[in-house]
């Protein structure tokens, strides 16, 4: 099995505060490998560390066994594409012409037929070909969100980086995404790492868990080796049950753990 994806040593601060301690993980080839943890324990620092939006102090980010922090932002962009949790910006283009600038790292000087092919197929597998002539900022905050993967969709790279992906869609859209980026993983051999909250979503559908707090991970392998009681526990501060349904683990959280409790662990 190919290691897609290698970050080593990767450090990251705001002035004096470390968010990112000598990172290390590596993801293989045809993957989904999911980055779960509480608030501010560093998981979309990380995605957007990886993707080049935030400049690291230190370390390395290997893409395909190539130096991703040597590359410029084109080449960088034919190896990997990312999906934010939510769009800041209001762009004042069709979802058709919003998708379209995820074939940008491979255009000429204008996109061809065979870009608006790759358009009309990523917008046909997330459903959502009706809205292609659609202005992007009239739409609903989950069909933006389908219309954001849809353009890294169509940026055709080996590897995705998606920064809470299901946030803002209803549960069948959540399922729906999942099962596509599934699919698409298995029959295209992509990498797929996704910045998560919902344990019981990313237990389905990964492949491989990373378990983040305070910057480290503290623990990782497959949804079953990852989450226990104790390292719901040790992360979360959450007495919980897991059982096993179908193949997969179930959380059940069932109470907080007091801090005066967790100080004596």
């Amino acid at each position: 099995m190919i290691t897609k994806l290698t970050v080593k040593n990767l450090c990251f601060g705001y002035a004096d505060t470390d968010v990112l301690h000598d990172f290390f993980m590596s993801v293989e080839d045809g993957r989904i490998a999911s980055i779960v943890g509480p608030n501010g324990s560093g998981k979309s620092t990380l995605i957007k560390c990886i993707d080049r939006i935030i400049k690291p102090r230190s370390g390395g980010v290997m893409v395909a066994r190539r130096d991703l922090l040597k590359m410029n932002r084109k080449e960088a962009a034919r190896l990997i594409a990312y999906v934010p949790q939510n769009s800041v910006r209001v762009f004042a283009h069709t979802v058709f012409d919003v998708v379209l600038m995820g074939r940008r790292p491979h255009l000429g000087w204008r996109a061809d037929e065979h870009d608006e092919g790759k358009v009309w197929e990523v917008l046909r597998l997330l459903g959502i070909e009706e809205l292609a002539l659609a202005f992007f900022s009239e739409l609903s905050g989950g069909q933006q969100q389908k219309v954001l993967i849809a353009r890294a969709l169509a940026q055709d790279t080996g590897l995705l980086l998606l920064d809470e992906p299901t946030s803002n869609l209803d549960i069948w859209h959540q399922i729906d995404v999942m099962e596509i980026l599934r699919t698409l993983v298995r029959k295209q051999r992509i990498t797929a790492i996704i910045a998560i909250h919902d344990l019981n979503m990313a237990a389905r559908y990964s492949d491989r868990m990373l378990m983040m707090k305070k910057g480290k991970i503290l623990a990782s392998g497959t949804p079953e080796e990852v989450l226990t009681p104790e390292n719901l526990e040790a992360v979360y501060g959450i007495k919980a049950t897991v059982k096993r349904i179908g193949d997969c683990p179930f959380v059940i959280p069932l109470s907080r753990v007091l801090p005066s409790s967790r100080s004596r662990m």
